[in-house]
């Protein structure tokens, strides 16, 4: 087969870019991330400029939207790890591959993510400036490259297909507390201000175990860490009962 290679000398073999900021986000591990932005909207998050890109006339006119495409890295892993072309989209549980380019895998040949999230303002304090986003779906210190406006009249499609996606199962579980886990989560988020009873309900809520389990509910425990606390859960075939919620500093 003949290279497809373009000819043209001044045409970049390799393309590089310096991030404008990062994530500053409840997520510290990939497991129990929302697999799409705005699926928990409780999930708040600071995007921390770097200079020399943390200029407040580089967002003047930004207040009138009301949600931002974020463009970023998957930067845990996904950098050393390569692609493969084939690749076993979570939603269907591991037992079907598509086309890594059907997918939106964190394992590409660019390790590129796209996400609109919500816009709550602009703040500037000691620590520099900083975007305040909600329902994101990004990994604590995740780098971000670029912040473009979601325009709905371009950005928005109602007549597009869904592929894969549009015969997947959008059920939400039932969240429920234990007496000590509730009494763990008024110490953990006094007054609420982190607003982690909601956090907890959303993530949860998505199942985020691993799909080939979705046709097993059981009452193992699993583990998720949020805002610094490790959050202990049980499914069963009616609702997820969250047991404990645990400082991490207090975690053994």
């Amino acid at each position: 087969m003949a290279s497809t290679e373009p000819k043209d000398p001044d045409w970049p073999k390799e393309v590089h870019f310096r991030p404008i900021g990062r994530i500053c986000s409840p997520f510290d591990e990939k497991f129990g991330i929302p697999r799409q932005a705005r699926l928990a909207p409780a999930a708040r998050a600071r995007l921390e400029l770097l200079p020399p890109y943390d200029r407040e006339e580089a967002f003047s006119g930004l207040e009138g939207f009301s949600h931002l495409w974020l463009v970023f890295v998957f930067h845990q892993d996904c950098l050393t790890a390569g692609w493969q072309p084939m690749v076993r989209p979570p939603r269907l549980g591991g037992r079907a591959k598509v086309g890594v380019f059907a997918s939106r895998s964190p394992y590409r040949p660019n390790p590129i993510g796209l996400s609109a999230v919500r816009y709550h303002g602009l703040e500037r304090n000691q620590q520099g400036l900083a975007l305040h986003l909600g329902g994101v779906d990004l990994l604590n210190g995740t780098p971000v490259l670029d912040i473009k406006p979601y325009v709905p009249y371009a950005d928005a499609l109602p007549d597009a297909s869904a592929g894969f996606t549009a015969a997947l199962d959008d059920r939400r579980w039932p969240v429920v507390f234990s007496d000590q886990a509730s009494q763990e989560l008024a110490s953990a988020d006094p007054g609420g201000q982190l607003d982690l009873r909601a956090l907890i309900e959303q993530v949860i809520g998505l199942d985020p175990r691993p799909g080939y389990m979705d046709r097993y509910p059981q009452r193992d425990t699993f583990a998720v860490r949020l805002h610094g606390c490790n959050i202990h859960w049980q499914i069963d075939d009616q609702h997820a009962m969250v047991t404990r919620i645990i400082p991490m500093h207090s975690a053994h």
